[in-house]
């Protein structure tokens, strides 16, 4: 068996690779491996889904999963990630269980765990259910009887109790601003058009109507065409674009050109600074992150801290350095003071709120960070490691480097799990960008010739 957990849960097609036998012994182990953490008490756990039609086969054997090892569930339905989170954090549970593939299409699915508070589970704990998984730990332990089964509540409020905290996060009334929001039939389709009403925004939903099959389906963050032409059409001040499970935030302004997830970090950064409470003056983001991030950044006096691609990794050194504000170039913005994981309807809130304070529209909020062009290219090897630490690569990366100097950026990073290295290169434009990247993957592919 090979590694079961990614850098976000457990991910796969569903009743192909996440199959329903899986999901129950992932749910087993987890709870076996809770009881054993503490028993004072049986755990309790949180199960929500987003919108996929999968995600009912597999609440139902996660849930079975729970119970049969003695487990008692609250069951939330349909909410977004960041719902889940907060709700495993409120309630006091031990275990949070989001069945979600976020962005991936419709045929995927994916268990995301979370520990008490709404934390993502440590990587220690993770390995522990994955041991458990692999020993067949659904028929290896002791099955409770009778009052020793788990017991099972449905949370018809989740939703509600999920809006009224997001709504009482808002520094200021969006009175007058109408948004256009891109649901991604998907987990926010009725919280989000809720919370932006709630907080005083005029609101249009769009893709606001999933049916099972139609998540992500030419929608959301990853699909913004018909979110640019909605905001053009309706007139509104912006649009925003949440993904399948809402735990992502994609802007586009009034004249329907992107704001992507670095651009909403600098506005929020700004926002926060001015409001005393971004902590040291500090921003958490990936080393995707683009150049013009950190520029515009270091021009305001925001120090930027980078990290590893993959919000779980921004996560943990917000949480190491008891920072306020990081995220992910593809929308993932977290702000620990209101949540434990990325909330892409959070971060859509507080973007507004800082147009409303401001007076400024989202175009003059954004013109801060002046983004570099950047250029990405997945070279096929075959062999990551020697792809991307080859001597001739490595001059290669280095010529380039002294060749770019303060001006661009080179990255090179073996894909964790394809057999691809990636080249993104940052220039002054994109010509030089285009040709500085193909001449390294190219050194790449020698490298490390495929099959």
């Amino acid at each position: 068996m090979g590694r079961l957990f990614g850098t976000d849960g457990v991910r796969g097609r569903a009743n192909a690779d996440l199959t329903p036998e899986l999901a129950l012994a992932v749910a087993v182990a987890a709870a076996h491996t809770l009881a054993e953490t503490d028993r004072s008490h049986p755990p309790l756990a949180v199960v929500g889904r987003d919108t996929r039609a999968s995600g009912e086969m597999l609440e139902a054997a996660v849930v079975a999963g729970l119970t049969s090892a003695g487990a008692n569930v609250v069951r939330v339905g349909v909410l977004p990630t960041p719902a889940v989170a907060f709700l495993t954090a409120e309630t006091k549970a031990d275990l949070g269980v989001m069945l979600s593939a976020s962005h991936n299409p419709m045929p995927d699915n994916g268990i995301k765990l979370f520990a008490s508070g709404g934390h993502k589970l440590p990587d220690e704990i993770e390995e522990r259910i994955e041991a458990a998984v692999e020993a067949n730990a659904a028929t290896a332990w002791d099955r409770p009887t009778g009052a020793g089964v788990g017991r099972v509540h449905d949370l018809l409020d989740g939703a509600d109790h999920y809006v009224q905290h997001l709504t009482g996060t808002v520094p200021h009334p969006l009175d007058g601003i109408k948004v256009v929001v891109d649901c991604a039939n998907g987990a926010a389709a009725d919280v989000a058009p809720v919370a932006y009403r709630e907080a005083g925004a005029e609101v249009i939903a769009i893709h606001a109507e999933p049916d099972g099959l139609n998540i992500n389906d030419d929608c959301g963050s990853n699909h913004i065409d018909a979110l640019r032409e909605a905001v053009v059409e309706h007139g509104a001040h912006l649009g925003i674009a949440h993904d399948g499970d809402a735990d992502r935030c994609v802007a586009v302004t009034a004249d329907g050109v992107e704001v992507d997830g670095d651009q909403v970090m600098a506005i929020l950064a700004l926002a926060m600074r001015d409001a005393g409470t971004l902590t040291d003056d500090t921003l958490v983001a990936t080393v995707m992150s683009n150049l013009g991030l950190r520029l515009a950044m270091s021009a305001q006096g925001i120090r930027l801290v980078e990290t590893k691609v993959g919000d779980r990794y921004v996560l943990e050194e917000l949480r190491a350095s008891d920072l306020a504000l990081g995220g992910e170039q593809s929308g993932h913005i977290v702000m620990p003071a209101y949540a434990t994981t990325g909330d892409g309807v959070l971060t859509g809130l507080h973007l507004m709120a800082r147009m409303a304070a401001t007076g400024k529209s989202l175009a003059e909020l954004a013109a801060v960070v002046t983004k570099l062009p950047q250029v990405l290219i997945n070279v096929p090897v075959g062999d990551r490691s020697v792809g991307a630490a080859a001597p001739a690569v490595r001059a290669e990366v280095e010529r380039a480097e002294a060749e770019l100097g303060e001006t661009g950026r080179v990255l090179l990073r073996p894909s964790g799990t394809e057999l691809l290295v990636r080249v993104m290169v940052e220039a002054a434009t994109e010509q030089t960008a285009r040709e500085v990247a193909e001449r390294i993957a190219e050194r790449v592919r020698v490298a490390s010739p495929t099959t």
